[in-house]
């Protein structure tokens, strides 16, 4: 357990009240926080105490938010108590949240009454979370998702390549519960299918691959962005490349996610999409989110997401609407599936509507919304801590705590949690907490889980329970149409059961722990919580918790209001028990009422009494409860909420009857019954569910608990489906025309009944009947409390109640996930028994069912005695009278009749009924042993000992003579010396002292003692097996109590009948019975312990049902035969024989040796079987035949091989004349599928006269009779022994030399043998024929067994291989008796055309002078093509496009109507009706060793072959059919062939690099020899096309699998294996669809379509005619085919063809034609998916290509068809930028004029080498003069329309990654500045190939321009017209900060007139052209731009700074102030001279 610790340092408190009378407080601080505690020292005198004092506290497990730290000051007193100064508390979620990990507060102290004091305490707190966990995050609470950030910082200029590290350790949160889907799945009727539910998924472990494409994203906001997207799955994160500056980023990357766990684990984890900017901050990167949970995605058809749009939002922000949105493709694959293809659709991106393909629901936007969930109280919690301190507790404070459980619940959705506060040792804590979660509405996530934790101090908290809710199942979405209102998620207030481990606390740990994870089937009750959950759309909550009012408190007190149950349970049976120690007991129990083990209850009659297991003569044992079947009752309270489960059983009944008469329907199908009755088998049922669905629902009653909202809405919603089902079903009647239709449309019926057939609010505890041993639960069964309770409507009454049933139990495991420690997968127990639950008042209608037996309830106690010198009433450890289990004591005499019951007869003995049966009970054949003693002196001679015969106990035993034979039982033989066993050879054991034991069997000096075992064997005579199995006497005959004491060593052990010499205790038991006075009253007896302390004790009575009689059955079990069975044997073979059990008998078959498929025809009678019920019962419901069949082993213990249960046919009337039938039952070893059976069971009242036994095979075998057993008849079977293939070694020696064997119901034929397989694997002799007996019917057709045995030196044949064939009907055909017309097998033929030749044509001829002729009578005719018009550019890839329907790389081609291929999307071979080519001959493997476990499998090899089974005549004169494999074989030996593989490219290949990618090659292996392309390996591609061919030599069929490798070039290590395919060569070279070279549609000698066989048509069909008994081809002409009675003609198949110079003679095409029309193989390209050994069945991508194979025989093939992959032309795109215009001015120069410093940036998105233009400074007006060049060079693919890049992905890569983008250019328009970073001010994207028009002048440009606005613009393609001229806008996304008062509106950051040319590399070169400016600045030439004289840069140009800013601007003040001035200077003179001038005016000077 990784611990945590708080830190607190207490600083000082500041103004703390004066206590104290003398002087001033004398402070000290506590801090205390889950019940630890730290204290400071004691500073007198001070009122502003400084402690600067640290505390250290050890918390275990990490801090919740909810947890707060406690902080008291206190003074301190000498004597008496510490005085309160001040308190408070404080909040840590501030360092759980991992915001920061210290905190520093100064909290204000108050009064114990929460009033301040005006004190104040300064403390530092440290929080130091577990290791690797950081600050301890464990709990979320806030209402969003935690994260959102992520990201690094990243400069506008500084991103000249991709960046692929998008700091992948931070943020990486977000998300916001993400949309809905648009729709669900339309149903027929109501609303009940939008209530989907997940089924129960395997907790097995398994591998799954989860596959994310992410493809693009559109509209994200924000401006200038690079988005990144991550994709988290499973705490897995994997994210793509980032793309520069671009609002619809295309990505295209797939992500592959590999598990190992199990499918419900998985479902329940989240998948998270976020795209973030990478320019901005962690704290703001994210753009936008979307969640969903991978079980949506895996209900989903075929488990995937298909190019669907996510609506992205932001968490943090639910009512900021969309922030864009994301398409992502989405598989999961689990082994065996078939990965889909994520092919981008075909229509233009521009068509496509993202609103119609998005997911969320429709019509409805994401809301913020709150889930409220009230807890109020919890209650039956089971104890979790030790009692260890407990004890040490007592010591010291005399107090101790029995409530050892400290709980706390958790609430979880969507990755979120909240918790409660913890209530220390409570186990019925009261929390009254509401519990906030905040959420995006509608979520994809569609579970809530609880789970109750233990919170312990010193280790990890232990999980109490756990338990989900679907949301589906709490909510409606409503449906209009159909009167259903929809409601939000609601639940309660109700209680929530909690399922888990067994209750029983132990302090070694809980070994089932896993089950309290909600890991698989809680086998235990372990408590309850009472919720309410509430859903509020709006704002998300600001708290996560709070108090719930004292109002709320009073509403939900009515909900608690209980009500008396009774359960009772009758046990009829117990059988099939393993062998146990001690007595087992039955307990049934309901919540924690019943459970005997749990003290907190009173104690209940709920267990059966403890009884001694029998042998049932086989192998199990049986409790003998002969006439007195126990019974039991438990009382508990609960609240009534009979409505909710009454209208459960109500829409079960609806369900079962639908599910029988749909069954009937389906057998009336099956049985090819006339259609008259199966429409009435379906009218019945259309009525049936008329008038169930016209019954009312049951409604609320006073008295039951009160309904809350969602009772009501659930209501509603099942009362208007009903009705909808009905309407529905009226109409389905009347309009129905075929009853496949009714099937269909009853199942959706079905379907619509079963998603309302389930409650949510099931407050009921589920009823859980134990079976236990030694006070030790081993096994157990939970029936839903539904199922049998009771009501007094018959509908509304529960499937099961007071009906029989047969309860099989099941033993619970460590963990799901582990396979059962028994091999074996025993059933513990097979009882039969009932139960009922019901209220207390209707306890009556229980007994009215009990008509059978008599109900008896008996007062019980036991009598016990020790011996101590003789036998005594005193003992140590027990009281003398007590109960059963010793732990109460019961006196007789002091047992008074509880009130309302009295005593009805005197005490009696009442002994086990166990005890009374023979040590032989059971047993057919019993050995009776007997030892001989000897002892002597040291040195003496041996001589008889004291006691000379003895039992092995050492008991005295009488002598061998003496023995005496039971009755009814006969001597097999003498007696004997035992020599089987450890003794010397005269059978001697030798010991010291007999007393000890220790026999060894060599005498030594030392030995005093000997033995010697003499046997002898007994058997039950015939005419005494009516006494099988009975008990030598029954209690009534036993009239001395002394009789029936049972002995003991010691009261913990077992007990028996006879008294040993070690027996140290015994006991036996009393009964009385008690009849009631009162009815209903408790019938329980009160008492108090012996121990003094006065302890009430109770003790229950023990109840009973004795019959009066018993009635005698006799089953007969007709074992015929079992298929496919598992191989027990190393050999692959079993030894099978069955065991047959039925109630408390069993018996067995013989063994058949070495076999999968035996035939026992055996008959196992069981006579005498007792049973107690009612004979028309035990008919209506019979007990089960369990069949269970075994491998026999001579060592060790025999393998158990399956299981299988069947239901007998009864027949009260032993003359009834119907007769059982033979029938397949399914056999199953657990969940694995371990054969069939084929039997049939019979079960008669025995009854005079009986039916006559079957005969005999042998002395004591009955078989099958006449009449049950199959009928034969005469059969022949074909062989076609072909050849065995891939053998591998037996016993280290290769399988050289095999033969094959078959074997077919005991009838054999062997092949010849091959000399070696080396040279040739195939036999010389291939074909077999056998005349045998066979059932005439094909349901009991036996299987055919292949042996491959290898021949090798002294003779020896070992078995080296098996295959069974478990069913041969695929094999049957009508025999042929004579030559047939075979052309009739080819409908196609007979169809293809008209037998007349078309009108005005004569045959053609080939002659000389025609053929010389045939060039101009084609330049002659009006539809002659020039050979010009055949374009150089065709090549292979345009036919391939034109195959998929891609015309846009392919328009040439298209238009010249050139032939197309076939492109499958599978293998070939499992294509269209192809059967893996097996048509010749068929694939078996061979099997060798066991098959017990769940492996993949241990093929050791292959068979090759075929068989043919048809009727022979029954008469042997007659002549044998026609053999149907004689035509058409070819020669075995080998064939020398040359093999071209195309491989064309691979798809979706898993990644093997740590970047994600792959560097892949292809590798071809042929037998031995390896070719591959290892040095045109493609780097960093998952996707790669290859376009190469491979030719390899070859023989067949020695070299026949042809392996095709993608593998993964590794620079430093070994190349990884990506994934592989095979392909059977032979079976395509072998099979008659001509497989190995495809047909085209045309024959042309040459040109791109150039015929490629080695054969020529006529040759091909003429092969093909031979080998399928067709005629052979008659040509008339050139033109003219005759095919038998069948003509054809050419001029029919080409009616109006266009002559081409590339077609061959007219024959030839004529004959292709033909070959065209019949089932061949086409020109085609297959699509093979790759698989891994790694992870085998799971798809690792696939790959596209074709094989061609061409034998040597037929000639040298053509040359190879090119498809090398299409070469990108060299491009060059020139771009002048002329002027910009209306730019938005975002400065304001310090004059106070707005202007902008423009700009032009401009590049290809994904080569992103940026070029600018110099700048246009000071523009006033928004305009911008540039004539500035940019020069682009790429490489484009036209005909693909994609602009090839290639790269490094960063400075370590060792190759360029090569990437297909669309080819956009990005142009921007930027603001200049020099002392921060550049604005950005708008932003144009143009896809050149699909770009708009560009508008001559400025004033028509607008943002409706472009097709993200408006989709009704004009496009125009930059490769077609090659320039372009004119304005475009730019735009800006970016929101500005008034947005939601302005209303946000895309605006145009301003235009820009351009001019765009593009060039191919030849032309650029004939053209020169400089950048911006630079020379050679031609075509055209660019003058600068001609800029206003505002336009510079002021620092370097001062003069025209200060005439166009300082003078424009302040002349008139510059003019002012000179003015100023130099009137100022001209006043100063005058100043400075008026008074001199005065003065000389004044003297007259």
């Amino acid at each position: 357990m990784k611990m945590s610790k708080l830190i607190v340092t207490v600083d000082s408190a500041a103004n703390l009240p004066n206590v104290d009378t003398f002087g001033e407080s004398d402070p000290f601080c506590i801090v205390e926080i889950k019940g630890l505690k730290g204290q400071t020292k004691v500073i007198d005198n001070d009122l502003n105490p400084v402690w600067k004092e640290k505390i250290e506290l050890d918390l275990g497990p990490p801090l919740s938010p909810d947890d707060k730290l406690t902080v008291t000051v206190k003074d301190h007193e000498t004597i008496g108590p510490d005085k309160l100064l001040g308190m408070c508390e404080i909040a840590l979620k501030d360092l759980v949240k991992g915001g920061k990990s210290e905190m520093e507060v100064n909290a204000p102290l108050q009064d114990a009454n929460k009033r301040a004091v005006g004190a104040t305490v300064k403390v530092m707190i440290v929080y130091v979370g577990p290791k690797g966990k950081g600050t301890g995050v464990h709990y979320t609470t806030d209402s969003s998702p935690s994260g959102g950030g992520g990201g690094q910082t990243m400069d506008a200029e500084d991103d000249d390549e991709e960046e692929e590290a998008f700091d992948q350790a931070d943020g990486g949160g977000g998300g916001g519960g993400g949309g809905g889907k648009k729709s669900r799945r339309k149903r027929n009727v109501g609303g009940a299918a939008k209530r989907k539910t997940r089924a129960k998924l395997s907790t097995k472990l398994q591998d799954f691959q989860i596959r994310i494409r992410i493809v693009e994203a559109r509209q994200l906001q924000g401006a200038n962005i690079s988005p990144v997207c991550r994709v988290t799955c499973y705490n897995q994160m994997k994210q793509t490349r980032i793309k520069k500056s671009t609002n619809s980023p295309y990505w295209g990357e797939t992500f592959f996610f590999n598990f190992n766990v199990s499918p419900a684990d998985l479902m329940e984890e989240l998948v998270e999409c976020g795209v973030f900017n990478s320019r901005r901050l962690r704290s703001d990167a994210m753009i936008g989110a979307f969640k969903f949970d991978l079980g949506m995605l895996y209900e989903e058809d075929g488990h995937v997401f298909l190019n669907k749009w996510l609506l992205l939002s932001d968490p943090e922000d639910p009512q900021g609407g969309a922030k864009g949105y994301l398409k992502i493709c989405a598989v999961i694959l689990g082994p065996g599936d078939e990965a889909p293809s994520f092919k981008q659709a075909s229509s233009a991106d521009e068509d496509e509507d993202i609103e119609s393909n998005l997911l969320r629901p429709a019509g409805v936007q994401l809301r913020p919304a709150t889930f409220t969930l009230r807890v109020y109280r919890a209650e039956d919690l089971p104890k979790m801590d030790t009692e260890i301190f407990q004890g040490v507790r007592k010591i010291f404070t005399g107090t101790s705590t029995k409530e050892l459980v400290d709980p706390y619940l958790v609430f979880q959705f969507a990755g979120k949690e909240v918790r409660t506060e913890t209530k220390y040792t409570n186990d019925h804590p009261e929390w009254n907490e509401e519990l906030r979660m905040g959420l995006q509405f509608p979520s994809m996530c569609e579970r809530i889980k609880f789970q109750m934790f233990d919170w312990d101090r010193m280790t990890e908290d232990d999980i109490i329970g756990t338990n989900y809710i679907d949301i589906p199942l709490i909510s409606a979405q409503g449906d209009t149409d159909k009167d259903s209102e929809g409601y939000l998620p609601m639940f309660g207030p109700c209680f929530v059961n909690f399922y888990g481990s067994p209750r029983e606390f132990s302090e070694l740990g809980d070994q089932y722990e896993s089950l309290n994870e909600g890991k698989g089937e809680g086998v235990a009750y372990r408590g309850r919580v009472l919720l309410e959950l509430k859903t509020e759309l709006g704002e998300t909550p600001e708290q996560s918790k709070e108090e719930i009012g004292d109002d709320q408190l009073l509403k939900v007190q009515k909900f608690l209001r209980r009500r008396k149950y009774r359960l009772h349970a009758a046990f009829s049976s117990a059988s099939m028990i393993s062998e146990v120690d001690a007595p087992v007991e039955f307990e049934i129990s309901i919540g924690n009422y019943g459970n005997k083990l749990d003290e907190s209850v009173p104690p209940t009659a709920s267990t059966t009494q403890p009884t001694n297991a029998v042998f049932d003569g086989v192998h199990y044992y049986f409790l003998p409860w002969g006439n007195t079947k126990p019974c039991t009752v438990v009382e508990s309270q609960w609240e009534d909420i009979g409505f909710r489960l009454h209208s459960i059983n109500f829409l079960h009944r609806i369900l079962e009857k639908l599910d029988e008469n749909i069954e009937k329907i389906h057998v009336a199908i099956k049985a090819k019954l006339p259609d008259e009755e199966q429409a009435q088998f379906t009218i019945a049922a259309i009525d049936d569910l008329i008038v169930m669905c016209n019954k009312d629902l049951p409604e609320w009653e006073p008295g039951q608990s009160p309904a809350n909202e969602l009772d009501l809405n659930l209501q509603s919603l099942r009362e208007n489906e009903l009705k909808n089902i009905r309407r529905a079903a009226s109409k389905l009647r009347e309009e129905c025309t075929s009853v496949e239709e009714a099937v269909n449309e009853l199942d959706s019926f079905r379907n619509q009944i079963r998603a309302i057939a389930i409650e949510p609010q099931n407050s009921f505890p589920d009823v859980v009947i134990w079976m236990l041993c030694a006070d030790k639960r081993i096994a157990y069964y939970r029936i839903p409390a539904y199922e049998v309770l009771f009501s007094k409507n018959e509908d509304f009454c529960g499937k099961f109640c007071g009906k029989v049933q047969n309860v099989q139990f099941k033993q619970f495991l460590k963990s799901p996930t582990v396979k059962s420690d028994d091999p074996k997968l025993q059933i513990p127990a097979l009882v039969r028994l009932m139960v009922w639950l019901g209220h207390e008042k209707d306890e009556n209608e229980w007994h009215k069912m009990q008509r059978e037996g008599n109900l008896s309830v008996l007062a019980e106690t036991y009598e016990n005695e020790w011996f101590i010198i003789k036998w005594m009433k005193n003992g140590p450890g027990r009281p003398a009278w007590s109960d059963a289990s010793g732990r109460v004591e019961i006196l007789k005499e002091k047992l008074n009749p509880p009130p309302g019951w009295k005593w009805d007869k005197d005490w009696y003995v009442s002994p086990e009924l166990s005890l009374f049966y023979d040590k032989d009970a059971g047993h057919s054949e019993f050995t009776e042993d007997v030892y001989v003693n000897e002892t002597r002196l040291p040195g003496g001679a041996w001589q008889d000992a004291k006691v000379k015969y003895t039992d092995v106990k050492g008991d005295p035993y009488s002598d061998m003579q003496s023995v005496k034979l039971p009755e009814g039982w006969r001597w097999k033989d003498e007696w004997k010396v035992d020599f089987n066993r450890p003794c010397d050879e005269e059978g001697w054991e030798y010991t010291v002292e007999a007393s000890m034991g220790g026999y060894v069997p060599v005498e030594k000096m030392f030995h005093m003692c000997r033995r010697r075992r003499y046997i002898r064997a007994r058997v039950l005579a015939q005419a005494a097996a009516v006494e099988e199995n009975q008990p030598r006497k029954g209690p009534a005959e036993i009239t001395d109590p002394e009789q029936c004491w049972e002995y003991a060593i010691g009261f913990g052990q077992k007990f028996h009948t006879n008294k040993r010499p070690v027996d140290m205790v015994r006991r036996r038991r009393w009964h009385r019975k008690m009849v009631p006075t009162k009815p209903g009253a408790p019938c329980f007896f009160n008492m108090t312990e012996s121990s003094g302390d006065n302890k009430a004790l109770m003790a229950a009575p023990r109840m009973v049902l004795l019959y009066d009689n018993s009635r005698k059955w006799q089953l007969r079990a007709y074992v015929f035969q079992a298929r496919d069975l598992l191989a027990g044997d190393q050999s692959g073979l079993s030894d099978p024989y069955a065991r047959v059990c039925f109630h408390t008998r069993s018996g067995v078959t013989e063994t058949i040796d070495q076999s999968l498929c035996p035939t026992w025809d055996q008959t196992l009678i069981f006579d005498n079987v007792e049973m107690f019920s009612d004979p028309y019962s035990i008919e209506a419901n019979p007990p089960p035949v369990v069949v269970e069949i075994f491998d026999a082993d001579q060592l060790g213990e025999d393998e158990f091989l399956g299981r299988a249960l069947v239901q007998p046919m009864v027949k009260l009337d032993p003359t009834d004349p119907r007769r059982p039938v033979l029938q397949w039952h399914p056999i199953f070893k657990g969940s694995k599928e371990g054969g069939e059976l084929l039997a049939a069971f019979e079960l008669f009242l025995s009854a005079d006269p009986m039916p006559p036994t079957p005969p005999k095979r042998g002395s004591d075998l009955f078989v099958v009779p006449d009449g049950i057993k199959p009928v034969l008849q005469r059969t022949g079977i074909e062989i076609l022994c072909w050849g065995v293939r891939n053998m591998q070694s037996f016993q280290l020696m290769s399988v050289t030399s095999p033969s094959v064997e078959f074997e077919i119901g005991g009838h054999q034929v062997i092949s010849d043998v091959i000399k070696n397989t080396k040279r040739n694997p195939n036999f010389q002799q291939p074909l077999l024929f056998m005349d045998v007996m066979l059932p005439k019917e094909t349901l009991y057709l036996p299987p055919m067994n292949i042996r491959v045995r290898d021949h090798r030196q002294f003779g020896r044949k070992p078995m080296v291989g098996l295959h069974v064939i478990k069913c041969l009907d695929e094999y049957r055909t009508e025999p042929l008796s004579e030559e047939f017309d075979a052309i009739s097998n080819f409908p196609a033929l007979l169809n293809a055309h008209s037998n007349e030749r078309p009108v005005n044509l004569a045959p053609k001829v080939e002659t000389e002078v025609t053929t010389k002729a045939k060039a101009l009578v084609n330049l002659l005719t009006s539809l002659v093509i020039d050979i010009s018009q055949l374009d150089e550019d065709i090549d292979w890839w345009s036919k391939y496009y034109a195959s998929t329907g891609d015309v846009k790389k392919c328009r040439k081609y298209v238009d010249l109507g050139y032939d197309t291929l076939k492109l499958y999307t599978h293998s070939l071979e499992f294509s269209e009706n192809f059967d893996n080519f097996s048509d010749f001959c068929s694939t078996y493997g061979f099997q060798r060793g066991k098959n017990l476990d769940d492996d993949e499998g241990n093929v050791v090899g292959e068979f090759k072959g075929t068989f043919r089974i048809y009727p022979l005549p029954e008469d042997l004169g007659l002549p044998l059919p026609l053999k149907q494999l004689e035509k058409g074989i070819p020669d075995s030996n080998p064939v020398d062939c040359i093999v071209r593989v195309y491989t064309i490219k691979a798809i979706d290949l898993q990644p093997n690099d740590p970047s994600g990618l792959a560097d892949p090659y292809v590798e071809i292996e042929l037998g031995k020899k390896r070719v591959d392309n290892k040095d045109k390996y493609i780097p960093n591609c998952l996707s790669p096309v290859f376009g190469q061919v491979f030719e390899l030599k070859c023989i067949l069929p020695i070299d026949k699998d042809l392996y095709i490798r993608i593998k993964d070039y590794d620079f430093l290590s070994s190349d990884d294996v990506i994934g592989e395919t095979v392909i059977d060569l032979e079976n395509r070279y072998l099979s008659k669809f001509n497989a190995c070279v495809g047909l085209p549609q045309s024959y042309y000698a040459e040109g791109p379509n150039q015929w490629r066989d080695s054969r020529k048509p006529k040759e091909i069909l003429a092969d093909f005619c031979g080998k399928n008994y067709l005629p052979e081809p008659q040509f008339e002409g050139t033109d003219c085919l005759r095919l038998g009675a069948k003509t054809f003609y050419l001029d029919s198949f080409e009616p109006n063809r266009k002559s081409n110079p590339h077609y061959g003679p007219d024959d030839e095409r004529l004959a292709l034609h033909v070959l065209n029309c019949l089932p061949l193989v086409k020109e085609h390209v297959e699509t093979r998916p790759l698989y891994s050994p790694l992870q085998p069945g799971i798809e690792q991508g696939k790959l596209q290509c074709w094989v061609d194979i061409f034998p040597a025989q037929f000639g040298t093939p053509p040359i190879p068809i090119n498809i090398e992959p299409r070469k990108p032309k060299d491009y060059e795109l020139r771009i002048i930028i002329w002027n910009t215009k209306d730019v938005v001015l975002e400065e304001i120069s310090i004059t106070g004029e707005a202007m902008s410093d423009i700009y032009v940036k401009g590049w290809l998105a994904g080569i992103d080498e940026k070029q600018e233009t110099d700048v246009h400074y000071r523009s006033l007006d928004g305009e911008g003069n540039f004539n500035w060049r940019f020069k682009f060079p790429m490489q484009y693919l036209p005909t693909e329309n994609v602009m090839v890049v290639k790269k490094k992905e960063h400075i370590f890569s060792l190759d360029a990654t090569e990437q297909f983008l669309p080819p956009n250019l990005v142009v921007q328009i930027w603001d200049n500045d020099k002392f921060s970073a550049d604005d950005f001010l708008g932003t144009l994207e143009l896809n050149l190939s699909s770009m708009p028009a560009p508008k001559k002048k400025s004033r028509q440009c607008g943002v409706d321009q472009l097709p993200a606005y408006n989709k009704d613009i004009k496009l125009i393609n930059l490769f077609e017209c090659k320039r372009a001229y004119g304005y475009w806008p730019c735009v800006n996304d970016e929101k500005p900060e008034d947005e939601r008062l302005t209303g946000f509106k895309h605006r145009i950051a301003g235009k820009i007139e351009m001019e765009l040319e593009l060039l191919t590399a030849e032309e650029a070169a004939l053209r020169p052209a400089g950048l911006g400016q630079d020379e050679p600045n031609e075509n055209p030439h660019l003058d600068p731009p001609k800029r206003p004289e505002t336009s510079f840069l002021w620092f370097t140009s001062p003069w025209k700074t200060f005439k166009y800013i300082v003078w424009k601007n302040f002349k008139w003040y510059i003019i002012g102030a000179l003015l100023t001035v130099v009137f100022g200077l001209l006043l100063v003179l005058f100043i400075y001279a008026i008074p001199g001038l005065t003065a000389r005016r004044m003297v007259g000077v």
